[in-house]
């Protein structure tokens, strides 16, 4: 277990083995949760090539974008509602 220390300005920093250890790089996103503990999640970034590469031999058909920007906003609202 590794620690760390809340500054003033209510930042954290990751050690540095931690960092590596995830492949951490400046500007990644993460989401926060509070659950009985302080949990992060990495939200992981992809180039356009990795996605292409991600969704070859999907069969899931592709809706068109007013469809997926529908599902996305829906999605958002879910999640901003159960908090």
């Amino acid at each position: 277990m590794t620690r760390t220390t809340l500054t003033n300005q209510g930042q954290l920093a990751l050690p540095k083995a931690v960092r590596q250890q995830l492949g951490l790089r400046k500007g990644d996103q993460f989401e926060v949760s509070v659950v009985d503990e302080i949990r992060l999640r990495l939200l992981r970034r992809y180039h356009a090539a990795q996605l292409r590469d991600l969704l070859r031999g999907s069969r899931i058909p592709f809706a068109g974008f007013e469809q997926e920007q529908a599902a996305l906003a829906w999605a958002l609202s879910e999640r901003e509602r159960r908090g």
